[in-house]
């Protein structure tokens, strides 16, 4: 993503990549298939099966790793590393916190679904 004028985005990269996730939103998808670096093995179909928990257990890895990256940095950082900047510690960190939050969020709702399942009359 470029950074444009002294702190703000490109408006016109803004717009085109609103641009995109509108016409992918009204665009009819042929066939379910599993996001990159997500799911399991592809079955005779050619179509990759999503299982949940290895989604679930990637995404956790994920975050973990960016909370070990940024922590490394500050680190680097800290005891004076001149190859780390402290505009990449920080983007770092900021990183992990929002990947953090964001699985925090995935659990408030997983929990939140669990509830309402649980109390739903049979």
């Amino acid at each position: 993503m470029s950074i444009g004028g002294i702190g703000g985005i490109d408006s016109s990269r803004i717009q085109a990549m609103m641009e995109q996730l509108k016409s992918a939103a009204t665009r009819p998808a042929a066939s379910p298939v599993a996001p990159a670096g997500l799911g399991g093995v592809a079955p005779q179909g050619g179509v990759a099966k999503l299982d949940f928990a290895d989604a679930l257990k990637t995404s956790l890895q994920q975050v973990s790793n960016t909370q070990k990256h940024a922590q490394e940095l500050g680190q680097r950082f800290a005891m004076g590393d001149d190859t780390v900047s402290l505009s990449d510690t920080m983007i770092a960190m900021q990183k992990s916190s929002i990947a953090f939050q964001g699985t925090v969020q995935v659990r408030n709702k997983l929990v939140a679904a669990y509830h309402d399942i649980m109390n739903m009359q049979v």
